[in-house]
């Protein structure tokens, strides 16, 4: 089986890449700038079409939340055009389609967990450039899986987690978020669910929309906090956390203070569920560590 996926450096694409290497006879490649580029959608045809996948994976996405409020014709042409363009382009070659959404597809207002049925209602571009990339991707591709997720960290790239351990380096006490709720995500376990979808594509498949997400809620202060717990049980750097409220971050774009997603839908069909947060929390933070410190020892020598 030969996956597509889009963009190079994304955390998603890296984990797929890391957890396919342990399967016998897949084949998981990446496809970016400046041959594909999600900005530019003449490009996508071409370069899905040579590559002649099985499964395109849709992971590529503009993510900048805050500068999405200044950038929002851009955030659209790639969340939402672009997204549409790997969709129609799958659907020529005759494959399914797995794409990539988030949990900011919501306002936050629901006290409990946000099922796939609920109306979506985002409070900022960067939701609303994601919920028109779900709606076209559902409109040209009738063979999807649109997965829906949150908070997602990893050992690759730039993501919350990475920053709070370097901040931990330069800082004693860091200010965190701690009224808004959701369910940290680790790309590699993701990438574990995308290869079970891909197993279960064929005949008959249940195609349609996810929520896919860590088991547990947590608040983003606790999310820090255990991250430092489990970095400094490694040896790593590690910082006491002071709660603030979201409306003293002062972030330009507005955040849901709840986007719990509740990953039911997504278990009983698949027959697997997402590890706890804090489980693959542990796994990623002393991974992080430990290649830091591999890094250094080589730095000196």
């Amino acid at each position: 089986m030969r996956i597509a996926v889009t963009g190079t450096g994304g955390q998603v694409a890296l984990s797929l890449m890391e957890r396919a290497g342990r399967l016998p006879n897949v084949e998981v490649f990446t496809l970016g700038r400046p041959e594909l580029d999600l900005a530019r959608p003449e490009t996508i045809w071409p370069a899905l079409a040579s590559s002649r996948p099985d499964l395109v994976v849709s992971a590529a996405a503009y993510t900048a939340v805050d500068r999405a409020e200044d950038e929002a014709e851009l955030a659209y042409r790639i969340n939402g055009t672009g997204a549409g363009a790997v969709a129609e382009a799958a659907t020529r070659l005759g494959v399914p389609i797995v794409h990539l959404s988030t949990d900011y597809v919501f306002d936050g207002s629901k006290q409990d967990g946000y099922h796939e049925t609920d109306t979506p209602a985002p409070l900022n571009v960067y939701g609303a450039s994601k919920l028109a990339g779900e709606i076209v991707v559902a409109a040209v591709a009738p063979r999807h899986f649109i997965l829906r997720t949150s908070w997602v960290y990893s050992p690759f790239g730039t993501n919350f987690v990475k920053t709070m351990l370097r901040l931990a380096s330069e800082r004693k006490e860091i200010a965190v978020v701690a009224d808004q709720l959701g369910n940290p995500s680790a790309a590699l376990d993701i990438a574990d669910a995308i290869l079970r979808v891909a197993v279960a594509m064929g005949e008959g498949a249940a195609y349609g929309t996810y929520h896919l997400a860590g088991t547990g809620t947590t608040s983003w202060a606790d999310f820090a906090r255990r991250a430092f717990a489990a970095s400094r049980a490694s040896g790593g750097a590690w910082a006491e956390v002071r709660d603030i409220k979201a409306s003293e971050f002062a972030a330009r774009a507005p955040r849901p203070l709840n986007t719990q997603l509740s990953s039911t839908k997504f278990a009983s069909t698949f027959g697997w569920t997402m590890p706890h947060w804090q489980q693959s929390l542990d796994e990623v933070v002393g991974r992080i560590v430990r290649d830091a410190a591999s890094v250094n020892a080589v730095a000196t020598l």
